[in-house]
């Protein structure tokens, strides 16, 4: 009598296993993520899976390709994306400027003040417009899903001096990617804008080819940036690491309904994920980065302003240089605003 009830449940079993593996052939979804299982990107992806796969009942299947298995920089991951042999790709605003330029302006310094208002602007409808955009500029190919964050704020670090305001920045070399923004950036604070590939940065560094970088504190420990002589950070906080997660708009639009609705729920934990994660790996890396004698320096109100006045030329190239760059400068500070006066509304409210 067991044994017959043992084989019952044990065929059972078999049962209910080859019917979900059944049903999750039904939708694969391929994710890649150029970065590693310590990345805030892996964060977000092992939630979207698990998310995915438990709401959807094993009907979608989500395969993760962490590093460059599938594609290796951002122009050729985003093709992938545009002819479907990759389903879902994150790029930085520098991997996606190639194809979409205006992306760029979550590089823009200084538009948003903190955690709460960059959290509030790219979870509503500025970042529905920069998907609409991106839409139209593909062909309806590339689907913007959303925007989340890859290792906090970039912040001015270098190997020479603190850096307290805009005139101590004068001559130092700044590593930058290829992009033009960055570089407009760095020049409009009176530094040299030196493009260097991102494997070569911590060699650049022991050799004085660069002299500092713009960086969030967990890259630049996760690449032990301060055993290469970067010994001073100044959190001026210019730019939100914005992750931009895209989709093969046909792999999207040819789910159904309800699938689609687990895939967009499935994003928005994944954002949620890569807002979280940077705030606390970035405890520990501010200890251990004063503890191996780096200089942390914070600015005041009045110095930080003087950083975003200096900075203040490369909006109007932005809009001028740019690509549709008028169009989605006005789309970010609109949102800025609107984000500003329902945080400060609510922290008002929370005071009494």
């Amino acid at each position: 009598m067991i044994l017959k009830l043992a084989k019952t449940v044990a065929l059972s079993a078999l049962v209910a296993g080859s019917a979900l593996t059944a049903v999750a052939a039904d939708y694969t979804i391929r994710a890649t993520a150029n970065s590693n299982e310590n990345d805030e990107d892996y964060d977000g992806l092992v939630v979207f899976k698990n998310y995915v796969e438990a709401a959807s009942n094993g009907a979608i299947e989500v395969e993760l390709f962490i590093g460059t298995q599938l594609c290796s920089n951002g122009a050729e991951c985003l093709q992938g994306v545009a002819d479907g042999s990759i389903d879902i790709y994150i790029s930085t605003s520098g991997g996606a400027s190639g194809l979409f330029p205006y992306v760029q302006v979550l590089d823009l310094p200084y538009l948003m003040a903190d955690d709460r208002i960059a959290e509030h602007v790219l979870s509503g409808d500025f970042t529905r417009q920069m998907r609409a955009m991106a839409l139209e500029d593909s062909g309806d190919t590339i689907r913007l899903m959303t925007i989340g964050n890859t290792g906090g704020w970039r912040n001015f670090a270098n190997t020479q001096r603190r850096v307290a305001a805009p005139a101590d920045m004068a001559g130092l070399k700044i590593r930058t990617v290829v992009a033009d923004l960055p570089q407009e950036l760095v020049k409009a604070l009176g530094a040299s804008p030196t493009p260097i590939p991102w494997p070569e940065l911590f060699t650049s560094f022991q050799t004085g080819v660069v002299e500092g970088s713009k960086n969030g504190i967990t890259d630049i420990m996760g690449m032990k940036f301060p055993d290469a002589g970067l010994q001073y950070v100044t959190l001026d906080g210019h730019a939100y690491m914005g992750a931009l997660w895209w989709m093969s708009n046909q792999k999207f639009m040819d789910m159904p309904e309800d699938m689609r609705r687990v895939v967009v729920d499935g994003f928005y934990a994944l954002q949620q994920a890569t807002f979280a994660s940077p705030k606390r790996k970035s405890i520990q890396a501010y200890e251990d980065f004063v503890a191996g004698g780096g200089d942390l320096y914070v600015p005041t109100p009045a110095e930080k302003d003087a950083f975003k006045q200096a900075a203040s030329p490369v909006y109007d190239w932005f809009k001028s240089n740019v690509t549709r760059g008028d169009q989605i400068f006005t789309a970010l500070t609109d949102a800025v605003a609107a984000a500003e006066a329902d945080v400060n509304g609510a922290r008002d409210a929370d005071l009494n």
